[in-house]
């Protein structure tokens, strides 16, 4: 869909970084938000000029009218919370181009006037059964450095609830073993503290002991060699690890994420109050937290055992 004529592409100023409103939109994320907007703005390049190119798309002359278009395209592609988060990038970034004096404020005001888009689907993601953590965990070979780092990670993705993007940036400095309590540097620079169990602790624990002593990252790459190596994992070294760790121990597919749903839903299936788990979460609103519960699908399953057709045999 090609909402700007290729001459208004064409004639539009280059912008450098410094005046790029794109760029400083996502300047202002914290960088796991960094990748998934990157790409909104990429679905927004390419139904605003034809092309994928972001640094390409002149901002400065979208109107209304392009934002209404936009928000009707995504209505008919995308489930809304998908559409209503391309949508927010769009707003992002003319604020941006506000604050960079490329548009006036009432221009700002009207593009911001589109609604979102309204409904609901289905949420995805899952929550992982105990014997399916108890699989993970015995694929992880406790003689290997692989192994133990990999527990860790485990332990510290299901037992403290965090973000991929969390665990990464878990230093040695953040974490106390005697007691268990975390450190986490949240999205939007925001840090919370919270406390991993007994069990999670000593398996960290087991893995420090083989990554040695020193100040850096708690999780640290492992060579094919079985050689640790001093450098920080990439969030997408751990998607990676969880891949093998699922093929490994014959379990459905899952992400870090649904670790994190995990953890919600095991918190509030054992009474811990929604505000506590909000604040461990790291979520800015209790509705996030109440979307990460996964138990209503387990009561949905047993009521279909206990509802079911007669026998008809």
């Amino acid at each position: 869909m090609l909402l700007m004529r290729s001459a208004v592409l064409e004639s539009a100023v280059v912008l450098d970084v410094e005046s790029d409103p794109a760029e400083l939109y996502l300047s202002s994320l914290a960088s796991g938000s960094q990748r998934a907007m990157r790409g909104a703005l990429r679905t927004l390049a390419t139904l605003l000029t034809g092309r994928g190119d972001v640094g390409a798309v002149p901002w400065q002359v979208v109107t209304f009218a392009h934002a209404s278009a936009v928000r009707t395209a995504l209505a008919n592609k995308y489930a809304p919370a998908t559409a209503n988060r391309i949508l927010a990038a769009l707003r992002g970034v003319m604020r941006a181009a506000f604050q960079l004096r490329l548009i006036d404020s009432d221009e700002l005001a009207r593009v911001s006037l589109v609604k979102a888009v309204r409904g609901s689907r289905v949420v995805g993601g899952r929550a992982l059964t105990n014997p399916e953590l108890r699989a993970l965990f015995a694929a992880c070979n406790p003689e290997k450095a692989s192994g133990a780092r990999d527990a860790a990670l485990l332990a510290l993705l299901y037992a403290g609830g965090l973000r991929r993007s969390e665990v990464v940036s878990v230093d040695i400095d953040d974490l106390d073993v005697s007691t268990g309590r975390l450190l986490v540097h949240g999205k939007g620079a925001r840090e919370r503290t919270l406390y991993l169990g007994n069990i999670a602790t000593a398996v960290i624990r087991a893995w420090l002991a083989r990554r040695g002593g020193g100040a850096g990252p708690v999780l640290l790459p492992v060579n094919r060699a079985d050689r640790i190596v001093c450098r920080r994992m990439t969030d997408q070294a751990v998607a990676e690890r969880l891949r093998v760790l699922q093929r490994r121990a014959g379990v459905a597919h899952f992400t870090a994420h649904d670790c994190r749903r995990s953890f919600v839903s095991s918190c509030l299936e054992n009474g811990v109050d929604l505000a506590t788990v909000q604040a461990t979460a790291g979520h800015a609103s209790p509705v996030t937290t109440s979307r990460y519960d996964r138990r209503f699908d387990r009561a949905k399953k047993l009521a279909a055992t206990l509802h079911d057709l007669p026998s008809v045999a």
